[in-house]
């Protein structure tokens, strides 16, 4: 099934799969935007997290965010991953920056 590849991945340690939302491609006075002035993405929804890391106690901590939850990302950073041709990316529990409450 298309757009279901991420569901074979599984993140190792404090590590957090994400698909970047879709860039604005239209202003909302209906202005096409060309693709150099739409700025990267930070925001992002988590589709698999790893069972955390282990703590200074050697007790394992969890990741802060769970599946389903829209997160905001840093600028730089993270690990890309191509699975069937669709694009991801990996960050560091850590490396992510908030989650939005709805």
């Amino acid at each position: 099934m298309a757009g279901q590849a991420f569901r074979k991945f599984l993140p190792l340690f404090d590590r957090v799969l994400v698909e970047r939302s879709a860039a604005e491609t239209v202003t909302k006075g209906g202005i096409m935007l060309p693709e150099k002035s739409q700025g990267k993405v930070l925001q992002a929804a988590v589709l698999a997290v790893g069972s955390g890391a282990k703590g200074k106690g050697g007790q394992i901590e969890p990741v802060s965010v769970k599946v389903g939850d829209k997160v905001l990302l840093p600028e730089y950073g993270g690990t890309k991953v191509v699975l069937e041709e669709k694009e991801y990316f990996l960050f560091r529990d850590s490396d992510i920056l908030g989650k939005y409450i709805e």
